[in-house]
């Protein structure tokens, strides 16, 4: 069926005007509305205003222009007798093709500052009308809501090829388009104002694919990457890959946990990840330092895992990093001699995240269940010293404190239940996932091996037994951290003092399922 009329009016110009001048080429009317009939018309492409269709001027500031019975029945209508004898009737003409994408609202409540009316004023209310009604009659109306389907559907018309596949792969795209927004709209108006609810009744998630990837966690498995669009700040979901292969699904699970983690530190930090738990992690002076300590922390579970830090990364840094096979590097940047270094290793992945300073406004931790989510905020509470409670006889010093703190962030991230041993700024040991807390402690101690003497040690939750503690003496540990509030506290305070070990409790678990 050949084209009569196109209805185009788009908020996002970007390739209509060249769209517009091919569908004139083939014969098509162009009705358009405001700011998209003036570009197009001072373009030189024919157009006919809205409004010379409607009989009916725009209103309300523009709020008012394509709800009318001529626009939404040229667009609704069947192409049967019936119908068409109806609009004949009532001298409305066929809409072939709908072309609209909507008022920027995402953008609009990403810039600083927005306020609720000017919000509110960018919720579009014709152009998802539109959408729906077009897609709605998809077996005889276009509709296009992304532009780089333009070229696409100007080719297909020229060769006479627009039929019922490609019909429909609009029509889809179009109600997610709808969807997505009408998502973004509610996500808005649920998080602000009085009554606002982290956790409201109903919840829309509007992600957009990335991509599809190779396999999920094993070869037999599909997967794909979705992003979350309203999410800004550094992120694995906003990093921009630089090198290397395309991201496998577990590569991006563990670029997460290193990426996570490594942002917890002021100071220059690396931090190493495998199998989404910390192996290497250490902070220091230099970067460079700080990656080759965490290397030595492990440098077995090192090879093929993830690297990530908190700094652009030098060339001395690249220099050291290049000798260890790894599968991804993620860091804020790259000076340019080391992004060369890197490069060289053709299959090593580089994302850069930009400004770590900057903290994402993503607030929700979810998982996925079978028929379910799981939905909380992320654990990004950071502990506070006058917070903290020394327990036993003997206080920690100074340095000893300092590196409680260093190790309660670490065994925040690890797979509970979970216990670290820290030595200088330095992770030696990690005992994560297993059944039973001491066994963590036992994995980690054998991991530090002489390295113990004189480390510390932390716990994401509070002992049951002494147990822990009575490995620790033995290892020759100094000091321990743990959340404290078991109903044998004084068992594990008692075993400390007679070993002459220092704790200290914080009163927050930190576990990480």
């Amino acid at each position: 069926m050949a084209l009569q009329r196109a209805l185009i009016s788009v908020s996002n110009k970007a390739g209509v005007i060249e769209f517009s001048r091919g569908l004139a080429e083939l014969g098509v009317e162009i009705v358009s509305t405001g700011g998209t009939a003036k570009a197009l018309r001072e373009a030189g492409v024919p157009v006919t205003y809205i409004s010379d269709v409607t009989g009916f001027p725009e209103i309300l500031d523009g709020r008012v222009k394509t709800l009318h019975p001529t626009v939404h029945g040229g667009i609704l209508a069947l192409r049967n007798p019936d119908h068409l004898g109806q609009l004949a009737k009532h001298n409305i003409t066929p809409i072939d093709l709908v072309a609209v994408n909507l008022y920027p609202f995402r953008e609009t409540i990403a810039k600083p500052g927005v306020t609720l009316a000017e919000a509110i004023e960018n919720i579009d209310i014709g152009g998802p009308t539109m959408v729906r009604s077009a897609a709605k009659n998809y077996e005889n109306v276009l509709v296009i809501v992304n532009p780089e389907r333009y070229h696409e559907v100007l080719e297909a018309l020229r060769k006479g090829e627009a039929g019922r596949e490609l019909r429909m792969a609009l029509a889809r795209e179009a109600f997610a388009h709808t969807a997505s927004y009408d998502a973004a709209i509610t996500a808005y108006l649920s998080g602000i104002g009085e009554g606002a609810e982290q956790f409201p009744p109903t919840m829309d998630l509007s992600l957009k694919r990335v991509q599809v990837l190779r396999y999920g966690e094993n070869p037999h498995q599909q997967a794909a990457f979705y992003r979350d669009p309203a999410v800004t700040g550094p992120c694995v979901g906003n990093a921009v890959q630089l090198a290397g292969k395309e991201l496998s699904y577990n590569n991006i699970l563990d670029i997460n946990s290193a990426f996570e983690l490594v942002r917890e530190f002021i100071e220059p930090a690396a931090v190493i990840v495998k199998h989404n738990n910390p192996c290497g992690c250490a902070v220091s002076a230099q970067l460079t330092d700080a990656y080759l300590k965490a290397l030595e922390g492990d440098p077995v579970s090192a090879f093929g895992g993830i690297i990530a830090l908190n700094r652009v990364v030098d060339a001395p840094t690249a220099q050291e990093m290049a000798k260890l096979f790894v599968e991804a590097i993620i860091a804020p940047g790259y000076e340019d001699q080391a992004l060369e270094i890197l490069k060289k290793k053709a299959n090593l992945r580089l994302l850069s995240t930009g400004d770590l300073t900057i903290q994402t406004n993503d607030r929700l931790d979810m998982r996925k269940v079978n028929g379910g989510l799981l939905v909380q905020e992320f654990d990004r509470e950071v502990l506070k010293l006058p917070e903290l409670k020394v327990v036993t006889k003997r206080t920690p010093t100074q340095n000893e404190m300092d590196e409680l703190i260093f190790a309660m962030t670490l065994v925040k991230h690890v797979k509970s239940n979970a216990i670290v041993l820290t030595k200088e700024r330095q992770l030696i040991g990690v005992g994560a996932g297993q059944m039973n807390r001491v066994g963590s402690a036992k994995i980690a101690i054998n991991q530090a091996g002489e390295k113990a003497a004189g480390a510390v040690l932390g716990s994401d939750a509070f002992f049951p037994f002494n147990d822990t503690v009575l490995e620790a003496a033995r290892a020759g540990i100094t000091a321990i951290i743990q959340p404290g509030g078991s109903i044998r506290d004084e068992e594990s305070i008692k075993a400390c003092d007679e070993a002459g070990m220092a704790m200290v409790f914080t009163g927050m678990r930190h576990f990480k399922h």
